[in-house]
């Protein structure tokens, strides 16, 4: 009985070996399975606050990172700091009518210089380019009111008082009545034309005329005139058939008209002046105002119409005793063939309805 208790309780080596390795197998089994848990404990308790941070804290809107704009600073400018119309629009209007006007688009050209009213109405320039523009057009009425209105706004106005109050002291135009004033103010810058225009049936014509004026300290007025005279094409012309009349007239007290007094000279710059070719012949006509000028017998007057025939260069003076102040005016050209109108030009053009041309010069 004693031996069989001892051999019970005696225990194999291998046993220990084996039950040591399952204990060593279990601990690292249990150790695996608390660092997976406490692993994702952890990972949770982290999300739980991140969550947590994120509702607490909200990020900001995308929009408040811009920079604000101040409530006291308008994005855009008040519209009363902007100007109704700037003055380059005014004067780029102002120079296309006066454009237009001179290529002959009167009807245009007004609308060019309402618009420039209507954005300055008192602008004194553009009143008195559209007053032109009427007496152009031969629309007195319309011409005169903007003339007066210059008058009233004074000497505010500058240049254009002194015009509207010469133009309207010269008396109020109507048809059939000349118009007296300063030719190159009243007609600004057009260009010249032909004004009663070449006849039906003429064989020669005026091509062009070119007016300038030279500084003379000895002279009020020195002006020089190159008329350019062609024939039509196809034509034969016998020189000494042409006649060419140039006729320059003064206002006298600033109400009258009168052929002036003046020294006036004529020549030929080309060469031939036989119509030979079909080029123009150019004839230079100029008018000189001494400041002391003289006055000479009435008979005279006759001589200030200018009889100039090709081949010839020739000299003109007139003068008419008169009291009153002399100013240059304008001035007529007609061209005659075979004693017969071809063509007449005249600038200011209304002195051809106060001193029309003869259809002949026989009837002269």
């Amino acid at each position: 009985m004693r031996t069989l208790l001892s051999r019970a309780i005696q225990v194999d080596p291998t046993f220990h070996i084996g039950l040591s390795l399952i204990v060593i197998v279990a601990v690292a089994e249990i150790f695996a399975a608390t660092s997976y848990y406490v692993g994702r404990a952890r990972a949770a308790r982290v999300s739980a606050q991140s969550v947590a941070a994120a509702v607490a804290h909200p990020s900001p809107p995308s929009v408040s990172t811009r920079t604000p704009v101040p409530a006291t600073q308008p994005a855009v400018s008040p519209p009363a700091a902007i100007p109704s119309a700037s003055p380059s629009l005014v004067d780029q209007l102002l120079r296309e009518g006066v454009e237009l006007r001179d290529r002959g688009d009167t009807t245009t050209a007004l609308k060019r210089f309402d618009e420039a009213l209507d954005s300055e109405p008192n602008n004194a320039e553009v009143l008195a380019e559209t007053a032109k523009t009427y007496d152009l057009m031969q629309l007195y009425d319309r011409a005169n009111e903007m003339w007066r209105k210059l008058q009233e706004m004074g000497p505010s106005a500058g240049a254009a008082y002194e015009l509207a109050d010469r133009r309207l002291k010269l008396g109020v135009p109507t048809p059939g009545t000349a118009v007296s004033g300063d030719a190159s103010s009243l007609t600004g810058a057009a260009p010249q034309r032909d004004i009663g225009g070449n006849r039906e049936g003429s064989v020669m014509g005026i091509s062009e005329v070119k007016t300038a004026e030279t500084p003379d300290p000895d002279a009020e007025k020195n002006l020089t005139l190159q008329i350019g005279i062609k024939k039509q094409p196809g034509a034969t012309i016998d020189h000494m058939k042409v006649k060419i009349l140039v006729e320059f007239y003064d206002t006298v007290g600033d109400k009258d008209i009168k052929l002036t007094n003046a020294d006036v000279n004529y020549e030929w710059l080309t060469p031939k002046h036989d119509w030979t070719e079909t080029n123009p012949e150019v004839l230079s006509v100029r008018y000189v105002r001494a400041k002391t000028a003289g006055a000479s017998p009435e008979s005279s007057v006759s001589e200030a119409a200018a009889t100039v025939r090709p081949g010839h260069k020739t000299r003109g003076k007139s003068s008419v005793a008169d009291s009153g102040e002399r100013k240059y005016l304008g001035y007529i050209i007609r061209v005659y063939y075979d004693d017969e109108l071809q063509a007449v030009q005249a600038e200011p053009s209304r002195l051809l309805q106060h001193f029309p041309p003869s259809k002949s010069t026989l009837a002269q």
